[in-house]
C-alpha cells in the first residue's frame, strides 16, 4: 500500500480490531470510486482513467472484501458467540445478513460494470440500475460500519480475552499468507493511474 504523509500506519496482527477498521477504510475509499463513475459518466464511454480505476475497485471487493468478510464471520463474530457475553452481541446476525445482501449487490454492479466495459456503454436502464445499486451499497455500509465500530468493535475490544484477540490476529495471518502476494490488485497504490481524477485508492 502507497505511503501517505501523515497517515496512520495500519494496524497489524496484535490489532485485528484496528485491522477490520483500516479496512473499512478501504472499502469507503474503493466503494466511492464505483459510485463516482456511475455517477459522471452516464451515457458515454468510461476514460482510460475510470476503467483502470473501477477494474482495480472491483478487484478489491473481489479480494479483499471478501476476505473481511470472513475475517468477520470466522474469526470475530463465533467469539462472542461462544463466551458467556454472547448476549451482548445481538447485532451480529444483522451484520451476516448486510454481508449476504452486500455480496448480492456487487454481484449485480461487477455484471453491470464488465458490460459497461466490453460495450463501451450502457443503455438507459442499465445506467439506471447502477446508478440505484451504487446507492444502495454506499448506504449499506455506511450503516454496517458504523454499527461495527460504534457498537462491536468497541464491545468486542472490552469483553473478549486478550488470549481471544491473539487468537483472532493469528487466523488473519494465515489467512492471508494463504493469499497470493498480488491477489489484491486494488490494495497497492500503482492499481489506478495517480492522475486519474478520483478518490485515487491507496
Amino acid at each position: 500500500m502507497g505511503i501517505q504523509i501523515g497517515a496512520k500506519p495500519d494496524s497489524g496482527f496484535d490489532d485485528p480490531l484496528g485491522m477490520l477498521t483500516d479496512c473499512h477504510r478501504r472499502i469507503e475509499r474503493f466503494l466511492d470510486v464505483l459510485c463516482l463513475v456511475a455517477d459522471r459518466a452516464t451515457g458515454r464511454a468510461m476514460t482510460d482513467e475510470e476503467t483502470a480505476a473501477v477494474q482495480a475497485s472491483l478487484q478489491y471487493f473481489r479480494v479483499g472484501g471478501q476476505r473481511h468478510n470472513a475475517d468477520e464471520e470466522e474469526s470475530l463474530f463465533p467469539r462472542p458467540r461462544e463466551s458467556s457475553a454472547r448476549d451482548k452481541f445481538n447485532e451480529i446476525h444483522a451484520l451476516l445478513s448486510d454481508h449476504q445482501d452486500a455480496n448480492h449487490l456487487h454481484g449485480t454492479v461487477e455484471k453491470l460494470y464488465e458490460k459497461w466495459v466490453s460495450a463501451g456503454t450502457l443503455e438507459l436502464k442499465d445506467q439506471g440500475e447502477l446508478l440505484s445499486v451504487t446507492q444502495r451499497l454506499k448506504r449499506l455500509y455506511t450503516e454496517h460500519i458504523q454499527m461495527e465500530e460504534q457498537v462491536v468493535f468497541p464491545r468486542a475490544a472490552k469483553l473478549l480475552t486478550s488470549d481471544a484477540i491473539h487468537a483472532i490476529g493469528q487466523e488473519f495471518r494465515a489467512r492471508r499468507e494463504l493469499s497470493s502476494p498480488d491477489a489484491e490488485l486494488g490494495s497497492t497504490a500503482s492499481s489506478a493511474p495517480s492522475s486519474a481524477p478520483l478518490p485515487a485508492p491507496s
